[in-house]
């Protein structure tokens, strides 16, 4: 009965010895999500209303210079692609639990580089204003009194609430929304009166519908577009990042801009070479 004891002991301090294993090897840089196939697994994080980045195509199929540029880094890594439509305000909980390893969807680096790890920036973007066209709103001024909107845990938000938040002060109101979509359908009706959003939200918009808007100058910010992985995952995020260069010095990332120019994307935004 002793030895048996004694065998049960050793057994037991084994697996609380693996326990403990496991849980330290989560530090430093994160662990690779591998397929079933064994390949690194690349699963990327997006919304599924942000045009050109992320979208639903008129195919139905998932769209977007962002999701065009993770296919490409994976096809030329030999890695599995996993796209996961999220909300967006959702996104650091499903980063951390590791349903998705990275947020590549025109993702603005500034103001967050505390909470995530991040490629280098590889598209110049801006936070800009959007009025209707008949709407008389000429410039930033011209919006005291005004109903604004933008969405929800997103940059022009975080301006708006902090290097802008005077401006924002002589507004009727800033409402958030959970996708610009719904915001420019507002927008349009007349519920608001101008949308705070990215550069090249702004720029597909007045794309899609043509004289319909006006961007008010000038910009609330400048800012810059990167992939946000998890806190510590160097690796991956510097893996991201050559092959970016890579896929641009290819010729592969102008392809896509000039793939997305119709909707508002320029090859001139583009940083990483």
């Amino acid at each position: 009965m002793k030895k048996l004891k004694a065998i049960l002991a050793v057994a037991a301090t084994l697996a609380l010895a693996a326990v403990v294993l496991a849980g330290c090897s989560g530090g430093g840089d994160a662990q690779k999500d591998a397929g079933a196939d064994g390949k690194t697994k690349l699963t990327v994080g997006f919304d599924q209303g942000y045009p050109p980045y992320g979208f639903v195509g008129d195919d139905g199929e998932f769209a977007g210079f962002d999701l065009d540029l993770a296919k490409a880094v994976c096809e030329k890594n030999g890695w599995d692609l996993d796209l996961e439509p999220i909300d967006w305000d959702a996104k650091d909980a499903l980063l951390g639990s590791g349903t998705i390893n990275c947020i590549w969807n025109g993702f603005t680096m500034e103001g967050r580089e505390d909470g995530y790890t991040f490629s280098e920036p590889y598209m110049l973007n801006e936070q800009v204003v959007v009025a209707r066209a008949d709407s008389g709103i000429k410039s930033l001024d011209d919006l005291k009194g005004k109903i604004v909107m933008t969405q929800v845990d997103s940059a022009a938000l975080d301006v708006l609430e902090g290097d802008q938040a005077q401006l924002a002060g002589t507004f009727k109101e800033l409402q958030t929304i959970g996708d610009y979509n719904n915001a420019f359908m507002q927008l349009e009706s007349g519920m608001v009166d101008a949308v705070a959003c990215d550069l090249s939200i702004a720029d597909y918009q007045m794309a899609a519908k043509k004289g319909t808007y006006v961007k008010i100058d000038p910009a609330l910010s400048t800012e810059n577009y990167a992939v946000g992985f998890k806190k510590g995952d160097t690796e991956l995020a510097k893996q991201v990042t050559d092959t970016l260069k890579a896929l641009d010095a290819d010729g592969t990332v102008k392809q896509l801009c000039e793939k997305y120019e119709k909707y508002g994307m320029s090859y001139d935004n583009w940083k990483l070479a």
